[in-house]
């Protein structure tokens, strides 16, 4: 195992640091050369998502890649999501995403959120009444594992899971996730998730590792902090390159998402960093804001998935 690389509970290695392939414009041509670019720079983690509408455009890139023989399949981790409105038949769901991506497995396979929503629900942003309330996660579960047991995927997990949501599907789980993928970031540290996930061996991986700089529902918040600014001075880095190094010091990975060439060279750069033990010490000290959840449901402002973290009634 190479050191830019974490060992999963399902025996297989996920590159540390994932290509994020969701945009707001979710243009062809933009992601397609996006993905050349990150190849290029060495990224080998794809990660997309049913909802996002990039898995035909990172499909295409990618098998583009693969034919001229700029890359190999298994050399590429790709990574997609179950969407809440097919929690009754992620098989199906699975196969859909294969069809879109043309390839014959996904290395991980996610749940998106830990709610279901009506089949007629499939646009990011979910209305009060789409929500189901006989949404059953213990059959959803299943579903998943039957994806695994048919070889259409290598490991699956879930994503925006709470501490006690872990430990609930633990309780049902036969094949115990091997991923759980949030926000993360240094002002939001998820130490109490990290934790649990740690004892139960699932890796956490770190969405938004930025602040989700760039989003609509994003902040410059952790790009603009003192201690993240000064860090950065002494060590002749970026800011950005300072928090991503934080979650790759955590044992997390990290999913960044930039379509821009320079961006990404300085996003990728991050993994030659050698943050001091103060310089941790430090970031421990930063307020810490939810980005999402907290800072854009406290003031109003409307986030993508503000209903669905309004559902939530355990802390992350």
């Amino acid at each position: 195992m190479r050191n830019n690389e974490v060992r999963l509970n399902s025996g297989y290695t996920m590159p540390v640091f994932g290509f994020g392939t969701y945009s707001a414009e979710n243009d062809r041509e933009t992601t397609e050369k996006a993905v050349q670019m990150a190849l290029q720079m060495g990224y080998r983690h794809f990660d997309t998502a049913k909802i996002y509408g990039s898995e035909p455009w990172l499909g295409n890139a990618l098998r583009k890649a693969i034919s001229k023989g700029v890359i190999e399949r298994e050399d590429i981790f790709v990574t997609s999501k179950l969407w809440s409105s097919d929690h009754t038949d992620p098989l199906s769901a699975l196969n859909q995403t294969l069809l879109r991506l043309g390839m014959e497995y996904v290395d991980l396979y996610l749940v998106h959120w830990p709610v279901g929503l009506k089949k007629w629900a499939n646009y990011p942003v979910p209305n009060e009444e789409d929500f189901d309330e006989e949404f059953d996660m213990e059959a959803t579960w299943r579903g998943m594992e039957k994806c695994l047991q048919m070889g259409l995927c290598k490991s699956i997990g879930v994503s925006n899971f709470s501490t006690a949501k872990i430990l609930s599907l633990l309780n049902f789980a036969t094949v115990p996730p091997a991923v759980n993928q949030v926000e993360m970031h240094p002002m939001w540290r998820q130490r109490k998730l990290r934790e649990v996930c740690g004892e139960h061996r699932i890796h956490v991986s770190a969405y938004s590792p930025l602040g989700g700089h760039g989003n609509a529902w994003g902040t410059t918040a952790v790009l603009d902090n003192p201690i993240i600014q000064s860090i950065a001075f002494k060590h002749n880095a970026t800011p950005a390159q300072v928090a991503l190094k934080w979650g790759l010091s955590k044992g997390s990975s990290v999913i960044v998402k930039s379509f821009n060439s320079r961006r990404l060279k300085e996003n990728i750069g991050a993994m030659d960093l050698d943050l001091h033990d103060q310089d941790l010490l430090d970031i421990e000290k930063m307020e810490e804001r939810k980005v999402m959840r907290g800072e854009f449901l406290a003031n109003g402002t409307s986030s993508p998935y503000r209903n669905i973290m309004e559902l939530w009634d355990d802390e992350i």
